[in-house]
């Protein structure tokens, strides 16, 4: 299969050989009729991998199974899920042993039932979720067997109220947790806290599930799901399924004269290069599929390459269809269906493919902009040749330094190890609201602590002097009135979330963290939400409200930010010649000033318009470097060019942190200055943008030498002269992208570099 056309806008070509399958026979503690089922859909034998994660699960091992796209790891657990449900069935149809499903949409959860479902076999599965009416839920808390959630769900609904659910959670058996490398961040700690407090529950009634985690390929699958679930965990990570040849392409559009901030040139938008590159493997008769971050930037890559095809030939112009998350789960069947069959010869989609739908038969995979870890990168790029014949893959770089850097530098990508998933469960502002809901759960004992972590203790305390627990003789209690439930928003950064309102409707559409609000749901903002564009009429940060309505804008939003930071406590450093490099706590403040309008074709920036919004601080953690005077000296920079470069080094780093920390840069933050009060030197700050941290800058530490090398070779290599979007200019800078010194960023950091040694562990 021959590599899409236009050869001097590759970065990088290479072969991946085929890989033969390892078999295995079926276990003989299977039940038959499970067996049976599985046959009769044509799976004969098992893979290596499948036999062994099913071996350790039946004898109450909890374990991790890390493995590639369509490696069948759905089998690995339902093999002994569904054998326990079918052996702890009584006579006269008393409910079977329990299973407990977790998945991070409700999508993945719905897709998963109608897979058990269409084994024929007699198990009663049910969904409990946010769309099932009350007389369903009934019917799941009396009489199912297996039941398909979420982390919310079991937050809000089946922990608080475990007493009702007793029955069902005394014979859990199995906990699956799948996609299990999506748990990262505060979410991810949310979600360690919440399965802690299943743990404790499911004890409370006498079980203890074995747990299952199924994940994507990551880096020491058994230490992340161990911080997930607390737990001894045992991996299996060696994957013996079949795959092709692959044949693995990095793009990168060409930069196109002016248009961006200062008149910086910037690169041909990803989107555009997707269509073409779609259109060229269609007319080649090469079923293709692919990947785009927005909704929007789906149906625009799905027109365009109809558009395009058409002047080709007219009977390819509708042979191109788009695929994303709001779609009716009949439309989605069907367009699955004819991409199987191959009425489509081509489909644009947001991620809502990337998790667990079954697509074979694909002979290409267009990635439209790096999906943000390497462990999506090959998620992704696994759908092709998923029927074990050889494929193409291909990574279209956006106007941005990580991608930049990728297709530049390909063994960052692909002669690497997956990354590690970072989150901390110990941070106190996600500990705390959840020691109050396991305390209304049922009071908390003090054997009971070291269940949340080595912090509970201390946190416990604050909460008591904050008046939420009350201890009273051995226990501490819930004595406020509200469901404390309710004090974590597990997905919420931190802080009451504001809510999203369709102007038109009243309906509410979503949430959004409090924190961010001030720079993404202020008037006048152009609002992303699950891929769908929204203007944002109001924001009334009193009540938590921002109102918007649908929008077929043509321009984006940033917004412009007046940052200050201090460092109020350093945890560790270390000594970079006469550099340093440090990590700790430190507060950050910020508040909005304004925001720019820009054309979302050519990123243009069309005006400017002021802001009225209160300062906020935020206490988190930071890593941080300095650099003192007389090794500046020694650089030939003068004092004014200071300030320029070490803003151009804090935007790359910040752009370039995703590659060594499982987070989005809008996760992360900076502040640069020539003389900052608390260091009295050249400062340059990196800091987690959630309330108490999330692990992001606590890694950027611990491998900062291999983090801040990539960041110099990022502005380096880039081709522009002055800077662009692509090295040390960013979307999100509170000061219009000024100062800029791309060559004295260049030699800042050759100076820190020059005396730093490997920090990681």
């Amino acid at each position: 299969m021959a590599a899409p056309g236009r050869p001097e806008r590759v970065r990088h070509h290479r072969r991946l050989p085929a890989r033969p399958a390892t078999l295995a026979d079926w276990p003989k503690w299977a039940d038959p009729t499970v067996v049976a089922a599985y046959r009769s859909r044509g799976v004969d034998s098992l893979w290596e991998h499948q036999r062994r994660a099913a071996d350790a699960a039946r004898a109450g091992r909890h374990v991790v199974l890390s493995t590639g796209t369509a490696s069948g790891k759905s089998l690995a657990y339902l093999l002994p899920a569904l054998t326990a449900v079918r052996e702890g069935r009584g006579p006269r149809g008393r409910r079977g042993a329990g299973v407990l499903y977790l998945a991070p949409t409700k999508a993945l959860a719905h897709d998963q039932w109608t897979a058990i479902d269409a084994l024929g076999l007699d198990v009663r599965v049910a969904t409990h979720d946010g769309d099932s009416s009350p007389e369903q839920r009934e019917w799941t808390r009396d009489h199912a067997e297996y039941v398909l959630t979420n982390p919310d769900m079991l937050h809000r609904s089946l922990l608080p109220g475990h007493e009702r659910w007793s029955r069902y959670l005394g014979s859990l058996r199995f906990v699956v947790v799948d996609e299990a490398h999506h748990y990262r961040g505060v979410f991810g700690a949310h979600v360690a806290q919440v399965l802690r407090r299943l743990r404790r529950v499911c004890a409370l009634h006498g079980a203890d599930p074995t747990f299952v985690l199924a994940s994507a390929t990551m880096a020491d699958p058994e230490v992340a799901a161990g911080r997930l679930t607390g737990l001894e965990v045992t991996a299996v990570a060696e994957d013996a399924s079949p795959r092709g040849e692959l044949e693995l392409v990095l793009w990168e559009p060409p930069l196109i004269e002016g248009g961006g901030e200062h008149g910086a040139p910037v690169r041909r938008a990803a989107t555009a290069e997707t269509a073409d590159l779609i259109t060229d493997l269609v007319v080649e008769d090469v079923r293709t599929l692919a990947f785009v971050r927005s909704r929007r930037g789906v149906e625009t890559v799905a027109r365009r390459s109809n558009e395009l095809l058409g002047e080709v030939d007219p009977a390819l112009a509708r042979r191109v269809d788009s695929y994303r998350g709001g779609y009716l789960p009949e439309e989605r069947r069907a367009l699955e269906a004819d991409l199987r069959s191959g009425r489509l010869l081509g489909m644009a989609a947001t991620n809502a493919l990337e998790l667990g739908i079954d697509i074979a038969g694909l002979d290409a995979v267009v990635i439209s902009g790096y999906p943000g870890t390497r462990a999506a990168f090959w998620q992704q790029v696994g759908r092709a040749g998923r029927a074990g014949g050889s494929a193409i893959g291909v990574l279209v770089a956006r106007d941005d330094p990580l991608d930049t850097y990728l297709v530049h530098h390909p063994e960052a990508l692909l002669g690497r190890p997956v990354e590690g998933t970072v989150f901390d469960p110990d941070n106190p502002y996600v500990l705390g609201p959840h020691l109050c809901a396991a305390a209304q759960e049922k009071p908390l004992q003090p054997d009971e602590l070291d269940l949340f972590g080595p912090r509970a203790r201390e946190v416990l305390r604050d909460l008591v002097d904050a008046g939420l627990l009350r201890r009273r003789a051995a226990a501490w209690f819930w004595t406020d009135r509200r469901r404390a439930a309710d004090l974590a928003d597990i997905r919420s950064a931190g802080g009451r979330p504001v809510q999203l309102i369709e102007g038109s409707t009243g309906r509410v559409v979503g949430t959004v963290d409090a924190a961010r609000a001030h720079s993404t749901a202020h008037a006048g903002a152009i609002y992303l939400h699950r891929g769908e564009t929204w203007l944002v009429d109001t924001l009334d940060l009193d009540e938590h409200v921002a109102v918007m309505d649908p929008s077929e804008a043509t321009f984006t939003t940033s917004a412009r930010e007046l940052t200050d930071i201090r460092i109020v406590e350093e945890v560790e450093s270390v000594a970079w010649g006469e550099c340093r490099l440090a990590f700790g706590t430190t507060e950050v403040s910020q508040q909005v000033v304004s925001y720019l309008r820009r054309s979302a074709a050519t990123g243009e920036v069309l005006d400017e318009t002021p802001l009225d919004l209160p300062e906020r601080t935020l206490r988190t953690t930071a890593v941080w470097w300095t650099v003192p005077a007389e090794v500046l000296a020694r650089t030939g920079l003068a004092a004014a060019d200071l300030p320029g470069a070490a803003h151009a080094a804090e935007h790359c780093s910040i752009g370039l942190l995703p590659l060594f920390a499982t987070c989005d840069r809008w996760d992360i933050g900076g502040v640069s200055t020539a003389l900052h009060p608390d260091t009295g030197q050249l400062t340059v700050f990196v800091h987690d943008g959630h309330p108490g941290g999330a692990g992001f800058a606590e890694r950027g530490f611990r491998t900062a030498r291999d983090w801040l090398g990539a960041t110099r070779d990022t502005i380096a290599a880039c081709e522009c002269a002055q800077g662009c979007p692509s090295c040390i200019q960013s979307p999100k800078c509170g000061n219009g992208n000024e100062p800029l010194d791309k060559a004295g960023a260049v030699r800042l950091l050759d100076a820190l570099l020059g005396g730093g040694v490997r920090t990681e562990e």
